[in-house]
């Protein structure tokens, strides 16, 4: 089966819109979906950035905004402007890293989504990821001390520094099988389609 490496970032509300619906196009289309959660702090930093460029710009912030309301309710889904923006991801995001190839990834990064842009919860806040695992009946004390340990955390910066050495410079991106790169929620049907295909 093909797979297409799937690049998101927790504070990303376009990532959101990705994530909400990439598993089951992926999955109508015969192709894997190989979730890849990282920072984008560090590599809008190196851009020379000191925040969001929807941050830092602010008639492209307001787009951002408008063009993400639309989009949501165009595909159905639920949408709440954040009053944080962006979240500090970072346990979140170690989490997902931890479970990337857990069969649960998809069904928490989704959550921890819906979390941030549909209830505008803080998903910085450990007592809120630990109430999401145990309504995923999982293994919170084992996955909590994951996300501790040395080998997550340094895995997690090392996978900002491979997605960056892949070209990706924002989020969502998706990478096929033969390297070929598409950044942003509307580039994911034509994603998908050249995995299937294993063009590009």
């Amino acid at each position: 089966m093909p797979r297409l490496a799937f690049y998101y970032e927790f504070a990303s509300p376009y990532s959101y819109l990705t994530a909400a619906r990439i598993e089951q196009l992926a999955k109508d289309r015969g192709v894997d979906v190989d979730w890849r959660p990282f920072l984008l702090g560090p590599i809008f930093k190196r851009q020379g950035l000191e925040s969001s460029p929807f941050v830092e710009n602010r008639k492209k912030g307001a787009y951002m905004w408008r063009d993400v309301a639309r989009s949501a309710a165009n595909l159905g889904l639920p949408w709440e402007k954040p009053s944080i923006f962006p979240q500090n991801s970072l346990l979140a995001s170690r989490i997902a890293f931890a479970g990337r190839k857990e069969p649960w990834i998809g069904a928490f990064s989704r959550a921890v989504f819906h979390m941030a842009f549909a209830l505008d919860e803080d998903i910085s806040k450990q007592e809120l990821m630990i109430a999401l695992l145990r309504e995923l009946d999982l293994d919170v004390d084992h996955i909590m001390r994951q996300t501790e340990s040395t080998e997550v955390k340094i895995g997690l910066r090392a996978a900002v520094a491979e997605a960056e050495a892949m070209g990706v410079f924002g989020a969502p991106s998706m990478i096929t099988e033969k390297g070929e790169l598409y950044w942003g929620n509307d580039r994911l049907d034509e994603a998908l389609d050249a995995s299937f295909l294993r063009i590009g």
